[in-house]
């Protein structure tokens, strides 16, 4: 009876003893697990709320926030000059807009980089009347003139890290909005038959043809 007694104890006391040896193996393992899977902190802070995609806000300081400007301008001909009057085609806009980015404190990077937030780099989005139109890598893009329809609209440029987050400040995604106007077209004289009695000189000059070019202003969103 002791010697069963005996060998019991050992075997609870080498069970102990196990317990204790896994418990302080599976602590050490689980903090180098921990620690292996451990990412350094992102640029910002993520919030919770998202762009009309569903891209979520990346707060950063205002001090270190990126800036962008936009600036519209109808598009030049060839020559350098500014499209003349009656160039409009069917879209009423002419040969199109030049939009130029102007940025602060950011870079824009290329194709292909990896999906990961970098402090003040990463990309441009392009909206029309807050619908997504164009990805921009760089600061100058050319908006063809049957994108945008009579009336008046707004253009917005967001900047975006490359991990598709919006950069924002305040909870305000940083961007910059210009509104553009394709103006209605003018009246064109109407048609008329040949006289039939001697011709005399019109008492006024025809209405010039074509339509006035498209007008744009710029403000910058607060």
């Amino acid at each position: 009876m002791s010697w069963t007694r005996a060998f019991l104890t050992g075997l609870a006391v080498c069970a102990l003893f196990g317990a204790l040896l896994v418990g302080a193996t599976g602590c050490g393992s689980g903090g180098a697990r921990e620690d292996d899977e451990a990412t350094p902190s992102p640029v910002g802070r993520v919030l919770k709320d998202t762009d009309e995609e569903g891209r979520h806000y990346r707060e950063v300081d205002g001090k270190s926030a990126p800036e962008v400007e936009i600036e519209i301008q109808p598009a030049a001909d060839p020559d350098g000059s500014a499209g003349s009057e009656g160039s409009d085609g069917p879209g009423g806009a002419g040969e199109g807009w030049d939009v130029r980015l102007t940025v602060h404190g950011f870079r824009f990077s290329p194709a292909g980089t990896a999906k990961r937030a970098e402090p003040g780099r990463g990309y441009a989005q392009l909206r029309l009347d807050d619908r997504p139109l164009s990805v921009l890598r760089g600061p100058d893009h050319h908006l063809a003139g049957d994108v945008v329809p009579r009336g008046t609209h707004q253009v917005t440029v967001r900047l975006h890290a490359d991990d598709d987050t919006v950069w924002a400040v305040d909870g305000e995604p940083v961007a910059s909005t210009a509104d553009i106007t394709v103006s209605d077209p003018g009246p064109t004289p109407a048609s008329r038959p040949a006289p039939t009695g001697p011709r005399s000189a019109p008492a006024t000059s025809p209405a010039p043809f074509g339509e006035p070019r498209p007008t744009a202003s710029v403000h910058a969103v607060a």
